[in-house]
C-alpha cells in the first residue's frame, strides 16, 4: 500500500512526509497553494483597497495642482511613513505571537497579547506627537523646499487623529489574521474605500476644501475603519474574544520591549523609502523630481499590498506550522510561495513595461510629470520583481520571529550599502531619481541573497522547539518578564 504523504500526530492537521517524487511535489504545490491564498487573496484585496483609499488622496491632491501633490507625497512618503512603519513593525511581534499560539491551542493568550498591542500603540502615537507638530521646520531643516515643507507640514498636523487610529487598527488586524479570519476584513476595507471617495468628491469638488478637506476624510476614515474592526472583533468572535482583562496592563514593559525589537526590522525597510524622497526633495526641480518619484511609489504600491497579502499569508502559515509542531508544512510554504510570488512579479514587470507611458495620467496632467514617470518605468518594473521575493521571506522572518537578526541585515544592506551607492549615483554621477533608485536595488538584492541563504540553512525543527519555548514563556497564565529577553 501506497505509504500517505502527511504524517498524522495530535494536532488538529498533520505534517507532510519528505517528497520524493512528481507526484508528492504536485500534491504540496496544491495542497500549499489553496492554503496559502485562501488567506493571501482576502488580505491582498485588504492591503489593495487600503492603498487605493492612500492612492484616492493623491490623486485628488494630483489634480488640485504639482505643489499639492508634492506636498500631500512628502507628508504621507515622509512623516506619515514613521509612525505607520513604527507601529505596522510593532504589531509584527503580535503576528508572530498571536500566530503560533494560535496555531499550539493558546487561544486565550491572544487576547490579552492583541489588548496589551492597543496600549502599548496608542502610548506610540503619543511620543511621536512633537514629530507632526514640528513636521514644517523639520523639513525644512531636511532641506525641502519651502512651499513644499509649509503644504506638508500643515496637513501633518491636521491628520494627527488619522495617526492614533492605526494603534487599533493594526493590533486588531493582526488578531483576526492569525485565525485567518479575513474575509470580513477584506469587506470592511471595501466599504470603507467606497465611503472614503464620496466623502473626498463632495468635500473637495462641491465644498472646495482643498488640502484641509483631505485631512478630513482621511480623519473621519481612519477611525470608521479602526471602529468596524473592533466591533466586529467583540461582537461576532465569541470564541476568540475572551474579554477585556486587567492582564493587559501586565508586563508592558517587557511586551514592548519585545513590539520595539520586532519593528526594527520593517522601519529600517521603509524607512530608506524616506530617506530616498528626502533626497529626490534636494535634486533639482524637486517638485518634478519628488512628484514623479511619488506616482511610482504609488503604483509600486497597489503591487505591494498584494506582496503584503502573500506575506501575511505566509506568516500565518509559518506561524501556525510552528506552533503546530510541523517543521516540513513551514519549509514547503516557503518554496510554494516563493514561486508564485515570483511569477506574479514577473507578470506585473511586463505590464508596466507595456504601459509606461500612459500610467502616470491617473496622477497628473502635467506632460512634464508624465514623461519623468515613463523615465522611471523600468527601475519600476526590475523593482516589483525584487519585491516579490523580499517580502515573502519578510513574512518568513515575522512567522518565525526572527525579525531582530532580519533587522541588522536590512541595516547593513540598506544604509552600508544601498544608500551611499544611490548617493553617488544620484548626486556624484548626475543620474537624479534613477540614481538614488538605483542604490535600492542594489541594497534589495544584497538582502534577498543572504536571505536566502539563511532560510536554506535553516533547520525547521528547531525552529519548531523554538516555538515551544516562546509559547512557554508568554503564555498568559505563566507569564515571567525576566524571561523575555529570551523571546527574540
Amino acid at each position: 500500500m501506497e505509504t500517505p504523504l502527511v504524517v498524522q500526530n495530535f494536532t488538529s492537521e498533520a505534517d507532510y512526509f519528505p517528497v520524493k517524487s512528481l507526484k508528492d511535489v504536485k500534491f504540496v504545490l496544491w495542497a500549499e497553494t489553496v492554503k496559502i491564498w485562501r488567506i493571501a487573496l482576502p488580505v491582498a484585496l485588504t492591503h489593495l483597497f487600503q492603498v487605493l483609499t492612500n492612492s484616492s488622496t493623491s490623486i485628488y491632491a494630483g489634480h488640485l495642482g504639482d505643489i499639492e501633490l508634492s506636498s500631500i507625497s512628502v507628508s504621507q512618503g515622509v512623516m506619515s511613513s514613521i509612525y505607520f512603519q513604527l507601529l505596522f513593525g510593532m504589531s509584527s511581534a503580535l503576528a508572530t505571537l498571536c500566530g503560533q499560539a494560535f496555531g499550539a491551542g493558546q487561544i486565550q493568550s491572544t487576547c490579552i497579547y492583541v489588548q496589551r498591542s492597543w496600549i502599548i500603540l496608542t502610548a506610540t502615537c503619543i511620543i511621536l506627537l512633537p514629530i507632526y507638530i514640528y513636521a514644517t521646520p523639520i523639513l525644512k531643516l531636511l532641506g525641502q523646499d519651502e512651499g513644499i515643507a509649509n503644504l506638508a507640514g500643515r496637513y501633518s498636523i491636521q491628520v494627527i487623529p488619522h495617526m492614533f487610529s492605526f494603534a487599533i487598527v493594526f493590533p486588531t488586524l493582526r488578531f483576526l489574521q492569525a485565525q485567518s479570519k479575513v474575509k470580513v476584513i477584506m469587506c470592511i476595507a471595501f466599504v470603507v474605500l467606497l465611503i472614503q471617495n464620496g466623502l473626498l468628491y463632495i468635500f473637495i469638488n462641491i465644498f472646495g476644501w482643498g488640502i484641509t478637506g483631505l485631512a478630513m476624510v482621511s480623519n473621519i476614515i481612519g477611525w470608521l475603519y479602526a471602529g468596524a474592526l473592533v466591533v466586529y472583533t467583540i461582537s461576532w468572535c465569541k470564541e476568540e474574544w475572551s474579554g477585556f482583562s486587567w492582564m493587559a496592563f501586565r508586563d508592558l514593559l517587557a511586551f514592548a520591549k519585545l513590539s520595539l525589537q520586532s519593528s526594527v526590522m520593517g522601519c529600517l525597510e521603509q524607512w530608506y523609502m524616506t530617506c530616498i524622497m528626502l533626497l529626490a526633495g534636494l535634486l533639482d526641480n524637486p517638485v518634478i523630481a519628488v512628484g514623479s518619484y511619488s506616482i511610482c511609489f504609488s503604483v509600486q504600491g497597489w503591487h505591494f499590498m498584494l506582496l503584503l497579502g502573500i506575506s501575511t499569508a505566509i506568516s500565518v502559515r509559518i506561524s501556525n506550522a510552528l506552533g503546530m509542531s510541523q517543521p516540513r508544512a513551514a519549509k514547503y510554504t516557503f518554496c510554494v510561495t516563493m514561486f508564485q510570488s515570483l511569477l506574479l512579479g514577473v507578470l506585473f514587470m511586463n505590464v508596466i513595461f507595456l504601459t509606461k507611458e500612459d500610467f502616470a495620467i491617473i496622477f497628473t496632467n502635467s506632460e512634464d510629470m508624465i514623461q519623468a514617470v515613463a523615465d522611471l518605468a523600468y527601475l519600476l518594473g526590475v523593482t516589483m520583481v525584487l519585491n516579490s521575493a523580499s517580502q515573502v521571506m519578510s513574512g518568513v522572518a515575522i512567522g518565525s520571529g526572527w525579525q531582530v537578526m532580519v533587522a541588522f541585515i536590512n541595516l547593513a544592506c540598506y544604509y552600508i550599502v544601498g544608500l551611499p551607492i544611490g548617493y553617488f549615483l544620484g548626486f556624484k554621477q548626475h543620474l537624479g531619481v534613477k540614481g538614488l533608485w538605483g542604490g535600492t536595488m542594489c541594497g534589495s538584492v544584497l538582502q534577498i541573497l543572504i536571505l536566502l541563504l539563511i532560510i536554506r540553512k535553516t533547520n525547521w525543527t528547531k525552529e519548531v522547539e523554538q516555538t515551544a519555548h516562546r509559547m512557554r514563556i508568554w503564555n498568559v497564565n505563566n507569564f515571567r518578564s525576566d524571561l523575555a529577553e529570551n523571546v527574540t
